[in-house]
């Protein structure tokens, strides 16, 4: 997308991160709020767009339900009200989106699941099947087992892994302010709002409070942090209100917000990341003709590969190489080293009594190869 939009009818896939204050009332679940924000949600995926859900709300509602005193809570008790409140959550997210025919995708996730490359192939997969499908993926830090030392601990920061990791062109913070201030509006009666962030300077960081409130562990520090993250790998971001109903209708009738514009899009800051932030574990070398699909943006097929280098797993970049030897990009390999030995040069279709299982029909899909441009022009 070439200039800013601010209105969600210009995007194709977009996440929404909800906070527990916003669903989550005095341990009850808000469910007027919820069912008007998937009226919201169901409208842009009626109109094209791909919809996912990141929603805080099940310690929040989990300890409602259990009984739990206010206050901080100890980690076996808020992970008891995790377990029990993300059933809750789950029910009430696939029951409002039942009523318009559309089903819900839950995914549980912990810090390492968007950090480690195979557990974040394997991720992005299942997103990417879900969305395929029709599906509503709804996202959750998994609270029940996560620790402070393997957790995020806010789900702004989350959200915006997520969205980079689905590739998704704009992400919504919800939340209960409408947007950034040149200082905290509720301290500083001469605050001035901020339409649009073109980029995150030392000074924008330093408008960001930290305070967050019982029920969110984040505060507008996280969301600045989220932007940071969401922005650089192609995701325009928006801050607004949720604390009204059918907050996404409202964005769309030019509710204040605050725009943090992408830097660039989804797909090419995906693959400027694999081209050159990523350290290789070893290699691939091609045949004529995968040369010429991959030319012509294709995937790369085990049945292209006549040879394989080096040591990697799942996940792990490597260098893509002509018959010649010469580079010709970089990729995430669906396979370790071992499994690409024995499904190099086959058909796709025998991958499953080759290896075992039935992986991948792709060596590296196409999302996850970083081609140089001196062999895209044909001069390589």
């Amino acid at each position: 997308m070439s200039e800013l939009s601010r209105q969600l009818t210009g995007y194709s896939r977009i996440v929404v991160k909800i906070g527990s204050a916003l669903l989550v009332e005095n341990g009850a679940l808000k469910r007027a709020w919820l069912d008007a924000l998937v009226s919201d949600l169901v409208a842009l995926a009626d109109g094209g767009a791909e919809m996912m859900i990141v929603s805080s709300g099940s310690i929040a509602l989990g300890r409602g339900m259990l009984g739990l005193p206010r206050g901080a809570l100890r980690l076996e008790d808020s992970q008891a009200a995790a377990s029990v409140g993300q059933i809750a959550l789950a029910q009430a997210y696939a029951s409002a989106l039942e009523a318009h025919g559309r089903t819900a995708g839950q995914i549980l996730l912990t810090l390492g699941d968007t950090e480690e490359r195979r557990r974040y192939l394997n991720a992005r997969a299942t997103i990417g099947t879900l969305l395929k499908m029709g599906a509503v993926p709804i996202v959750n830090e998994n609270d029940t087992v996560a620790t402070s030392e393997i957790r995020y601990g806010d789900n702004d920061r989350l959200a915006a892994r997520v969205a980079t990791m689905a590739s998704a062109d704009c992400l919504v913070l919800l939340s209960d302010i409408d947007g950034l201030y040149t200082a905290p509006p509720a301290q500083d009666p001469n605050a001035v709002f901020l339409p649009q962030v073109p980029r995150i300077t030392p000074e924008v960081e330093a408008m960001a409070g930290s305070a967050g409130s019982e029920l969110s562990r984040g505060g507008m520090k996280t969301k600045i942090d989220a932007a940071k993250i969401a922005t650089a790998a192609g995701t325009t971001m928006v801050i607004t209100s949720g604390k009204e109903m059918n907050p996404l209708k409202r964005l769309e009738q030019g509710a204040r917000a605050t725009w943090f514009p992408a830097l660039d899009s989804p797909a090419r800051a995906r693959k400027a990341w694999i081209g050159g932030h990523l350290e290789t574990r070893g290699e691939v070398t091609l045949d004529a003709g995968a040369l010429k699909a991959l030319r012509s943006g294709k995937s790369l097929l085990p049945a292209g590969v006549i040879k394989v280098g080096g040591e990697f797993s799942r996940g792990d970049a490597v260098k893509v190489l002509g018959p010649d030897g010469v580079v010709i990009g970089r990729g995430l390999v669906a396979y370790d080293r071992a499994e690409a030995v024995l499904i190099a040069g086959r058909n796709s279709r025998e991958i499953e009594a080759i290896v075992g299982y039935p992986g991948r029909a792709e060596m590296i899909h196409r999302d996850d190869l970083a081609l140089e441009d001196a062999f895209l022009n044909g001069t390589r």
